[in-house]
């Protein structure tokens, strides 16, 4: 239940990114010192643990499309490159309907659009822990939904169980609590459930294709933040699940508070599938024994996006905070290959042969995913790193 169009949520996510010191510094009543940093570190703690979770989960969504054989479906040089055109033209368009259909119509459709998502998403999340915690007095039983054409083309194939369908009721229950209430705890759990799955399912196959994104993005959100109203018109009029939220005002008011701080989830997933990139480089390369470009850009962003509230709070004003996560996560990546003198493996690294992303077939016998690894690492080892990876992903999610 995972399957969704994880490339949409990414793309509409970058409407917001900028609007959390607009949204929250701008027209409202003056927060508390204590509660912007109560705030303001919510929203960092939201950031940072679905980039953890969702990074150790793709390198086990990794695993397991090379050990299927299936055709694996990743972003090229050329979808890095067109990615900020595509985003401008969704930005300008919206931009466009809000301005001629009003935005409570354009919300009404995209909120429907974000609801179905966002089920989806929970579903995923929710099924292991539905699993662990009823599966031992629930009898189980698997189903499978399938649509053929002519009995011969397939359109459906979807195999699930019990378990997935009390997770799906839960996560419908509460898609309905936000549909109804709109409350920022509903939104979050969207919000959060949207990052996660991101960074789990979008990859990136090489370190030149996150290189390429990152950079384009980074003209596209200085150019819409600082040289446009576009931005910031959409950001304020977008009502949909794609920001993690925090009140300011909650000393005062607990869940009930209305004064929020916001922050886009194309500030999380952007970097986060990057990131996560980085990770399934170190499970290549040292055989699981070393995470340091992970843990290198891991921090970095945590340094890079505490920057970004510092600067918007100073300012009090919007802020493009790719301006700040990109240099943060391609300069900390770049240094630490620098220094490892490994900056020619990290640009060859490639997750997957171009012959298994053209048709999902193993590559031919004596290739190796990527000439990252040292002269004596061989298949086997590089397949043992992965599975001690995925064993530790488990026990962390565990």
């Amino acid at each position: 239940m995972a399957d969704v169009n994880v490339t949409v949520d990414v793309a509409a996510a970058n409407i917001t990114i900028n609007e959390t010191a607009n949204a929250t510094l701008s027209g409202r009543a003056v927060a508390t010192p204590e509660g912007l940093l109560i705030a303001y570190s919510s929203l960092i703690l939201m950031a940072i643990v679905p980039i953890w979770f969702g990074a150790f989960r793709s390198v086990v969504f990794n695993k397991k499309q090379k050990d299927s054989g299936e055709k694996v479906e990743s972003m090229s040089k050329k979808d890095a490159a067109m990615f900020p055109i595509v985003a401008s033209c969704a930005l300008l368009g919206l931009y466009i309907f809000f301005k001629v259909f009003g935005k409570e119509y354009v919300n009404l459709l995209l909120t429907f659009y974000f609801f179905v998502i966002g089920v989806l998403c929970v579903t995923n999340l929710l099924s292991p822990i539905v699993k662990l915690l009823v599966g031992n007095y629930i009898p189980n039983s698997e189903y499978r939904v399938l649509l053929l054409e002519n009995s011969k083309e397939e359109h459906i194939n979807q195999a699930f169980d019990r378990m997935d369908i009390i997770a799906l009721i839960l996560a419908g229950a509460i898609g309905a609590w936000y549909l109804i209430k709109k409350h920022w705890i509903a939104n979050n759990i969207f919000g959060l459930s949207f990052s996660l799955t991101g960074i789990e399912l979008l990859h990136l196959n090489s370190f030149p294709i996150g290189c390429i994104l990152l950079c384009g993005l980074f003209v596209y959100d200085i150019f819409w933040v600082f040289g446009t109203d576009v931005m910031v018109t959409v950001a304020t009029s977008f009502d949909a699940p794609i920001k993690v939220i925090f009140p300011m005002d909650f000393l005062e008011h607990g869940i009930f508070g209305k004064n929020m701080a916001m922050l886009g989830l194309g500030d999380i997933v952007i970097p986060g599938i990057f990131i996560a990139l980085l990770l399934r480089f170190d499970c290549c390369k040292s055989n699981g024994t070393s995470r340091a470009y992970f843990y290198a850009s891991y921090v970095a962003y945590f340094l890079g996006l505490s920057f970004t509230v510092l600067i918007m709070h100073v300012f009090k004003s919007a802020q493009p905070a790719l301006l700040y996560l990109v240099p943060a996560c391609l300069g900390s990546a770049l240094l630490t290959a620098l220094v490892r003198g490994e900056l020619g493996l990290l640009f060859k690294y490639e997750d997957h042969p171009a012959e298994m992303l053209r048709t999902g077939d193993s590559p031919p016998e004596g290739d190796t995913t990527a000439d990252t690894t040292a002269e004596d690492t061989t298949a086997d080892s590089t397949a043992e790193s992965l599975d001690s990876t995925v064993d530790e992903a488990d026990k962390k999610e565990n």
